[in-house]
C-alpha cells in the first residue's frame, strides 16, 4: 500500500507555515468531486471561552494562583500544574479550547489554542511560535505523519497608556522541557497560521479515520485561510490522491513545491505518483534528488528491525532500531521495540528502560496503557527473578 506524508502539530517537526511567492499557482479546488462534510467545517469558535472555563477563572483556586504566583506564572500554574485540571497530553483529536478544557486533554496545538484563549480573556498579550525541535514521524492508517510543534509566550496585562512588552519579556508556555525548548530555533506566526495548522490537523484526523469527503472540506479550510501553507497543500493533494483524482493531486503537489521546491515530504508524495502517470524519467529524477538530501525516509530502520524481529535476529534488530532512536529519539514505537529486542537478548534492565520511556514520549493514552501493562509485567518477573523466555 502507498504511504503519504502529511504534516500535523503535534509534537516535535519545524514548519508550520509559509510566505506565498507571487508567481505560486492557486491548488485546484474539486467541491463537486466529494460529498457534503458531515459535520461543521471551519474555525469558529476556536478561541472562544466556555462557560466552565469562565467558572475557573472565578474560582477561588485560580484566584489563589495569580495571588500567589503573579498574572503570568500563575495562570501557567493554575493551567499546567498536577493539583488542579491535570491536563495529558492526547494527540488523536486536535481540540477546540472549549474541548481542550472539558476533555482535560490535548495535543501541543490544542494545548497552545486553550492557553491563548484563557490569556486573552485575562487581557494579556499572546504571541505564537513554531519550534525547530527535529524530525519525528509516526505512521497509521497508510499515512507517515510528520508531527509539528508549536508553543505559546504570553506578556503580562498592559497597564493603561503601556504597550505590550517584547517577547524578550515575555513568558513562553512549552510543552518540552523548558531548558531543551530555549536552545531551539522559533519563528512567530500569526493567529490565522494557528487557525489554519487547526483546521489541516482536522483534514489529516479525518484522514486517518477513512473519512475522505470530511478530510476535504477541512483541507479547502485550511488552504483558503493560508493559501501559502504547503503542510495544508500537500494535505489536500493526498486527499486527491488517495480519492483518485490523480491530476488534480499532481497539479496540487506542485502548487507545494512552487512555494518549497525541496519540500521532502511532498516530493516524496508525489514521485510516485509520477511513475504511475507514466512520467518515468521525472519520477527517476525526484527519486534521485529525495536520496540526496535523505537517503533513508522514516521508518526505514524500524522496518528492517521488525523483519530481523520476526526472524530471530535480534542483535541486528536492536541494531536497527537504536539508529531509528537515533534520529526520532521521541517516537513511542521505536523505542517499544527496541525495549522488545533487549527482552529477546535477555536484557531485561534495557528492555525496561526502553518500554518507560516509550511510556514517556507516547502521545496516545491506548498506546500509554498498552507499555504501561507491559512495563508492569517487566518489573513484576524481575522483583520475583522469574525468567523470561
Amino acid at each position: 500500500m502507498k504511504c503519504f506524508a502529511i504534516l500535523l502539530s503535534l509534537s516535535l517537526l519545524a514548519g508550520c507555515a509559509s510566505v506565498e511567492p507571487v508567481t505560486a499557482p492557486p491548488p485546484p479546488l474539486a467541491d463537486a468531486r466529494f460529498a457534503p462534510p458531515s459535520e461543521k467545517v471551519g474555525a469558529e469558535g476556536l478561541f472562544a471561552v466556555s462557560p466552565a472555563m469562565r467558572s475557573y477563572l472565578e474560582s477561588a483556586a485560580f484566584s489563589r494562583h495569580l495571588r500567589e504566583s503573579g498574572q503570568r506564572h500563575g495562570l501557567v500554574n493554575a493551567l499546567y500544574s498536577k493539583t488542579d485540571l491535570k491536563l495529558e497530553y492526547e494527540s488523536t483529536r486536535t481540540r477546540t479550547a472549549a474541548e481542550t478544557y472539558a476533555d482535560r486533554a490535548g495535543n501541543c496545538l490544542s494545548l497552545v489554542i486553550m492557553t491563548a484563549a484563557f490569556a486573552k480573556e485575562l487581557g494579556m498579550p499572546v504571541r505564537f511560535r513554531s519550534i525547530d525541535a527535529g524530525s519525528t514521524w509516526s505512521r497509521t492508517a497508510g499515512l507517515y505523519l510528520g508531527n509539528a510543534h508549536v508553543n505559546i509566550a504570553i506578556g503580562s496585562k498592559p497597564e493603561i497608556g503601556l504597550r505590550s512588552s517584547d517577547l524578550g519579556e515575555m513568558l513562553v508556555v512549552d510543552f518540552i522541557p523548558q531548558d531543551e525548548a530555549a536552545r531551539l530555533r522559533a519563528r512567530e506566526l500569526d493567529e490565522d497560521d494557528i487557525v489554519a495548522l487547526y483546521m489541516n490537523n482536522r483534514a489529516a484526523e479525518m484522514l486517518v479515520q477513512g473519512r475522505t469527503d470530511d478530510a476535504y472540506w477541512w483541507a479547502r479550510a485550511a488552504v483558503g485561510k493560508r493559501p501559502g501553507m504547503v503542510a495544508a497543500l500537500n494535505t489536500l493533494a493526498v486527499i486527491y490522491d488517495r480519492h483518485g483524482d490523480v491530476t488534480l493531486a499532481e497539479q496540487t503537489y506542485r502548487a507545494a513545491l512552487a512555494r518549497e521546491p525541496e519540500n521532502l515530504m511532498v516530493m516524496r508524495n508525489l514521485q510516485p505518483l509520477l511513475a504511475i502517470q507514466g512520467k518515468h524519467a521525472e519520477s527517476q529524477a525526484m527519486a534521485q534528488r529525495i536520496a540526496s538530501i535523505e537517503p533513508f525516509p522514516p521508518y526505514h530502520f524500524f522496518d528492517e528491525g521488525m523483519v530481523a524481529l520476526r526472524a530471530g535476529d535480534y542483535d541486528r534488530a536492536k541494531g536497527l532500531f537504536e539508529r531509528e532512536v537515533k534520529r526520532a529519539p521521541f517516537n513511542d514505537e521505536f523505542r517499544f521495540w527496541l525495549g522488545v529486542s533487549h527482552l529477546r537478548l535477555g536484557d531485561v534492565k534495557h528492555a525496561r528502560e526502553q518500554i518507560a520511556k516509550a511510556v514517556d514520549s507516547s502521545t496516545r493514552q491506548e498506546m500509554r496503557e498498552l507499555y504501561s501493562a507491559k512495563l508492569a509485567y517487566l518489573r513484576r518477573v524481575s522483583a520475583t527473578g522469574t525468567r523470561i523466555q
